[in-house]
């Protein structure tokens, strides 16, 4: 059984993560960890943007913050967002990483090593190769992989990157990729 989901994306994210995630309804049994890229600015109005429109409570993640179900996490700008093995939050400002922080490969990498097999891992739109990499190790670890599927990205290059790099399981359209977690997050291993 899954225990997490984590997704990354860049440029167009945010129409990209107003398009799926209110799609997990209620009673949506995992947690969903956030990275996009946004850089310094605050994300407090598209936080509370998206907590008005998803049934799961949308929140910036704390450091040292307990991962539960039914949360919407994001990272905040600025940090890269971690994931500690007593499956609780850790912020760093560390180099950034592919010109980014947060980082994507830096919060999946993390999640990885926590959740191995139990993980989900999401690419979506986005302009450069962040997340990639990160995909690989969700996947070598026994984890299930998504990529938006290029065509439908308003950033094709993050999902070609993923797709080139992890060879996911899964190529998806938005509406696809909502629907396959749904399915995923209720189904037993």
């Amino acid at each position: 059984m899954y225990k997490a989901i984590v997704i990354g994306t860049s440029y167009g994210g945010l129409e990209a993560l107003k398009t799926l995630l209110p799609k997990l309804g209620s009673g949506f049994p995992l947690p969903v960890i956030v990275v996009l890229h946004i850089g310094e600015h605050n994300n407090e109005t598209f936080l509370t943007y998206m907590d008005s429109i998803c049934t799961l409570s949308v929140k910036e993640a704390e450091s040292h913050e307990k991962i539960n179900p039914g949360y919407v996490y994001f990272a905040p700008p600025n940090y890269h967002l971690l994931i500690e093995s007593d499956f609780t939050f850790s912020l760093t400002t560390d180099h950034k990483h592919n010109f980014s922080r947060p980082s994507i490969d830096i919060l999946f990498e993390s999640a990885a090593w926590v959740y191995t097999h139990r993980l989900i891992g999401v690419v979506l739109t986005g302009a450069n190769s962040d997340g990639a990499q990160g995909l690989k190790m969700i996947k070598d670890f026994g984890g299930m992989s998504i990529v938006q599927d290029p065509n439908s990205a308003l950033s094709p290059a993050m999902p070609r990157a993923a797709l080139k790099i992890a060879k996911p399981e899964y190529q998806l359209n938005l509406e696809d990729i909502a629907v396959k977690l749904i399915e995923f997050a209720f189904k037993r291993k």
